[in-house]
């Protein structure tokens, strides 16, 4: 798990995305350096999913360019992406891990020790005969971070990955993703909660209708909102 991010920078240049008459998003330009995470923050409709999966490769640009490791527009092998709602396999907590790990190209001779890596990391160790959809839905979520992190990505993107969950759970989450990321490995991560903002981020970007409003550290975001529609959301009013 500990290896640098050598993926890095992820450098959006003026991306845009459209579809029919809605603008998704607009005009990006963004960098994601390595680092400790970054957290993006918006209201619904922002664009953080959408920017998400752009990174990810996952859905096309309409304009601009995404470019890693200031090289290729294509995206390396060695990135994860957790969404919102994952779907569980119908396999036991270690099956679901060793199905990744297999989709990974990883050697079948190093399964049951990554499985048992996995699943300590993510406090799911004493789970591994459990039922993949018996599990809590907290106990689901860190168990579709550990399939995330059996790529042994350089770059892991979490879509609002403790949006429901209860504040056991979403410490469980935070703790893993403080984990990873002191190990080298790039966290880009949406969520709607500036308390786990402040808990979990060195970068703050703020979107509001597709554009990227203001972007900074995140002591100094919080401290020293430089933009109207910074202050109003950082005050917990509506951006409309």
């Amino acid at each position: 798990m500990c290896a640098p991010a050598t993926d890095l920078p992820i450098i959006f240049d003026e991306v845009s995305i459209v579809a029919g008459e809605m603008t998704i998003l607009d005009r990006i330009s963004l960098v994601f350096e390595p680092g400790a995470p970054t957290v993006l923050i918006g209201p619904n409709g922002s664009g953080k999913t959408t920017l998400l999966r752009a990174a990810m490769g996952l859905v096309p640009i309409s304009r601009g360019r995404i470019t890693w490791a200031g090289g290729g527009a294509s995206p390396p092998t060695r990135r994860a992406i957790l969404l919102q709602r994952p779907v569980m396999l119908r396999r036991t907590a270690a099956g679901n891990i060793r199905y990744a790990l297999g989709a990974a190209g990883v050697p079948r001779s190093k399964h049951d020790q990554r499985v048992t890596e996995l699943l300590s990391l993510v406090g799911l160790k004493e789970l591994p005969g459990r039922p993949a959809r018996r599990l809590s839905g907290g106990e689901q979520q860190r168990l579709a971070l550990a399939r995330a992190l059996a790529r042994d990505p350089a770059v892991l993107f979490l879509d609002e990955p403790t949006a429901s969950l209860d504040p056991y759970a979403t410490k469980a989450i935070e703790d893993v993703v403080r984990a990873v990321a002191a190990c080298g490995v790039k966290v880009v991560m949406s969520t709607h909660d500036l308390g786990q903002a402040k808990r979990v981020g060195g970068t703050i970007v703020l979107l509001h209708r597709g554009r990227l409003v203001e972007t900074g550290p995140t002591a100094e975001f919080l401290a020293n909102p430089r933009t109207h529609e910074a202050r109003q959301f950082i005050a917990g009013e509506l951006l409309v």
